[in-house]
């Protein structure tokens, strides 16, 4: 699934990312890698997220949250 398509509060972990390299190498650099766990913390019907990501909060539009595969975690 599509991160955009994700639910407040729950925790994805991503399993790949399809966007622009330059975009790529920024959120590498970011921590936003394969198999990264990551909050939904918020978003809009515009498809913007904030996600946290290893204790940092990010601001995401719908064309980089659209190239973000990611599956749900599991509840612990």
């Amino acid at each position: 699934m599509k991160l955009y398509e994700g639910n407040i509060g729950a925790t994805y972990r991503v399993k790949s990312v399809h966007v622009d390299e330059a975009i790529n190498r920024r959120l590498e650099a970011l921590g936003v890698n394969e198999n990264t766990p990551l909050l939904v913390m918020n978003k809009k019907n515009s498809g913007t997220m904030i996600i946290k990501v290893r204790g940092t909060r990010l601001a995401l539009g719908k064309r980089i949250t659209g190239g973000i595969e990611v599956k749900e975690e599991a509840a612990s």
